[in-house]
């Protein structure tokens, strides 16, 4: 549905990311995807209203996406599909030129989607940008594993 040249260069442009629905547990998926894009360079700004005002991966935690007082270049969102329309909503009223709207493996929602493709957004809908990244950017080996490290100690 997507090709990986326009997967790789939604990655290669996006520099700030807002993680919709982060969590401070470091097991759950929206943890250490957003840790994993912190530790490749993007800015991750972790939007919870559970976690505001904390700090998650050296970055304030916002309550909504109306609070982050800066732009992003891309919403990651990490919620139920039935959550996607209002944080499109809110994403596009915050930054008219917002570039990418992704939504986590198992969260889809067209409506939402061709609203914010309407205004020029691209949109990523059932996909993890840590497993793209990976794929995309030559560090996933055997099993879907980054092995480099246990190999070269062998």
């Amino acid at each position: 549905m997507y090709s990986d040249s326009l997967i790789k260069d939604v990655l290669k442009r996006a520099r700030v990311v807002a993680v919709v629905g982060v969590s401070a547990n470091p097991v759950r998926p929206s943890y250490f995807v957003a840790r994993y894009l912190g530790l490749k360079g993007f800015r991750v700004v972790p939007v919870n209203p559970g976690l505001a005002g904390q700090t998650l991966f050296g970055e304030t935690v916002y309550a909504s996406l109306a609070d982050i007082p800066f732009d992003v270049d891309m919403v990651d969102i990490f919620r139920r599909s039935e959550a996607v329309p209002a944080i499109v909503d809110d994403a596009l009223a915050r930054w008219p030129d917002l570039q990418t709207v992704w939504m986590q493996i198992g969260v889809e929602h067209q409506q939402a989607a061709s609203v914010a493709e309407a205004r020029g957004v691209t949109v990523i809908q059932n996909r993890c940008p840590k497993i793209e990244y990976q794929r995309l950017f030559g560090e996933l080996r055997m099993g879907g594993f980054n092995t480099g490290v246990l190999s070269s100690k062998l």
